[in-house]
């Protein structure tokens, strides 16, 4: 018996995938048990393969992997779809009254388990419920309490009334029950359950949580995936805060919005996509120029254009770098857990006003869907600090004033952070413009004007250098000859590769970095490492191109593009043979 149980269901889109696999999710996390979820659906709304898997165990799990152990099919394509994930001992759950699976046979050392869905749950009050009856039938085979699943039901269908919860409830019973009489097997799955208390949420939901934790008041954005969940969040939460969300028309109505909230001083966000920041990035100018703080959170799917939509990817990582006419002064963050989606959202708005600069906070599809456990403490809100920076009251406005009384919200200093007034303080009244300006924010071509002001932008990622930690997060052995470096949302399927490389004696270092600009130096550690691998989902290498450039060293690579994310046991081969 594995460790841990491999779970999927799969059909077309629109067939309430999704709600299911997060009705089996919530109940699991509930039950004391860790969960990692990952999704495949099409890009359009109805029709499409679709999927949604859950991984669960008693232990930490951190990513997918290359084995499935239970499949509910509701089409036959399902189970073409996952053939090679199939072993000897999963089980399959269809159902053989739907013409497709009138004389479906299960692969060979593959247990197919036939169930009327669509019949019990007509029995228990509409057939719309028949992937709560596989619910069911589920719980049963994996020798996992059903009970375990009222309080998903609850939650799930709890505002359509009692009866609708109650339907549910008996649907998901006759499932099971049928399962229990109908087949004399025994299964080989025991779903533990434990009282342990976990927290159950996504990389964007994480994101919106983390803004309102950070004090965000004002969120404009247009829907796009993956990066809508941000949106979906926040809306009807942060008005409990005093924030409002606006669904602009467009993004680039969204970025304009949050500027105008920003610089009316309110903390602002907008959260878009590829193609969205593609339309944001004059904006961006104009926020660097103007040194308005404004978090911006890039969610990266498959590109170029429209690409793959609902497909993993990190190919954006030049377009934060370097997008922008002119030479623009930047943070981009890059959390690299669910979990720290929520402190780097934080850490964002703090260096966005700290330096009065725009800050791009990016994760990519495979974070920003997948639902993962965390232990409540990972989100104390009592050690969330807030920062804003050179904000000036009346008491202290004369300091930035010239000789006529008028504020500079311009004014050079040593770091580079000019003073900031909000609207409405007495003596700062000023202005700022997307032209070249003085320290008064008037426009001006005046070349030593130009050289002064550009020098200060820039100086202000050179003090962030100085002032700040941007760290590297590292795992596995600090002594090991090997090193492997990546960013983003690989490094908890690394960290489980890292367990396979073990089983066969292959030690590694893990550099994980959660800071593309500024970003850390890392020649020290290359140049102490024999070998050196640089693990991202892209096809030309972005960040392995930047430790080229950073270290003047070569490095190998293992690159992932075909709209996937890494697999634990995939990588640990991939990093294998690159080693070998």
């Amino acid at each position: 018996m594995h460790e841990d149980l491999n779970w999927a269901i799969g059909g077309e889109a629109g067939d309430g995938i999704d709600s299911t696999g997060k009705i089996f999710a919530q109940a699991l996390s509930r039950a004391g048990r860790h969960v990692f979820t990952s999704k495949d659906f099409a890009s359009r709304i109805r029709g499409g393969y679709t999927a949604y898997k859950v991984r669960t165990s008693v232990d930490k799990v951190r990513s997918v992997v290359d084995r499935l152990d239970v499949l509910i099919a509701l089409t036959e394509r399902t189970v073409d779809e996952n053939l090679d994930e199939l072993h000897d001992g999963s089980v399959i759950i269809y159902d053989g009254e739907r013409t497709e699976f009138s004389d479906f046979e299960a692969p060979d050392d593959v247990t197919g388990l036939d169930v009327p869905l669509k019949s019990l749950a007509e029995d228990a009050g509409g057939a719309i419920m028949r992937n709560i009856v596989a619910l069911g039938a589920v719980c049963e085979v994996a020798d996992f309490p059903i009970e375990n699943l009222d309080e998903s039901l609850e939650k799930k269908f709890g505002g359509k009334g009692e009866k609708i919860v109650e339907n549910n409830k008996e649907a998901a019973r006759l499932g099971a029950e049928y399962v229990e009489e109908e087949f004399d097997l025994a299964f080989d799955f025991d779903l533990e359950t434990t009282d342990n208390d976990y927290v159950l949420l996504n990389g964007d939901e994480a994101i919106g949580m983390g803004a309102i934790a950070a004090g965000c008041k004002f969120y404009a954005g247009y829907p796009i995936t993956p990066a809508t969940d941000v949106m979906t969040y926040l809306k009807g939460r942060i008005e409990n805060f005093g924030g409002h969300v606006v669904q602009a028309e467009d993004e680039l109505a969204a970025i304009n919005m949050a500027l105008g909230a920003a610089r009316a001083g309110a903390r602002s966000m907008t959260a878009t996509s590829g193609p969205g920041i593609d339309l944001m990035t004059e904006t961006f100018g104009l926020v660097a120029t103007s040194e308005t703080p404004l978090v911006i959170t890039n969610v990266m799917r498959s590109g170029p254009s429209t690409g793959m939509p609902t497909k993993q990817e990190q190919g954006d990582l030049n377009q934060m770098l370097y997008g922008g006419h002119g030479e623009i002064p930047r943070f981009v963050l890059a959390p690299t857990t669910v979990a720290e989606c929520f402190w780097k959202t934080i850490e964002a708005f703090n260096l966005a006003e700290k330096y009065q600069t725009p800050v791009y906070l990016t994760a990519d599809l495979a974070m920003a869907v997948t639902e993962q456990t965390f232990e409540p403490e990972k989100f104390d809100m009592d050690a969330v600090e807030i920062d804003r920076g050179k904000v000036v009251d009346e008491d202290e406005i004369s300091k930035w004033q010239n000789e006529k009384d008028q504020f500079k919200p311009h004014a050079v200093t040593a770091d580079g952070v000019s003073p900031r007034a909000f609207p409405g303080t007495e003596g700062g009244v000023h202005m700022s413009t997307g032209l070249e300006h003085d320290e008064l924010g008037r426009r001006t071509e005046d070349v030593d004007v130009r050289v002064e002001q550009v020098d200060k932008r820039q100086q202000k990622v050179t003090t962030a250098e100085e002032e700040e930690d941007f760290s590297y997060r590292e795992f596995g052995n600090p002594d090991s000859d090997n090193l492997v470096i990546s960013w983003g949302s690989n490094e908890g399927t690394l960290i489980e590769a890292m367990d396979y490389l073990d089983q066969e004696d292959v030690d590694v270092r893990l550099l994980s970095v959660p800071y593309i600009f500024p970003r850390p130096d890392l020649t020290e550690d290359i140049e102490a490492a024999e070998e050196v691998v640089v693990v991202e989902c892209n096809a030309t290498g972005q960040f392995a191109d930047l430790v080229e450039h950073d270290t003047l060293t070569r490095v190998k690579r293992v690159n992932k593009y075909n709209g996937v994310q890494f697999k634990a046991d995939e990588l640990a081969d991939d990093i294998q043979e690159e080693l070998a």
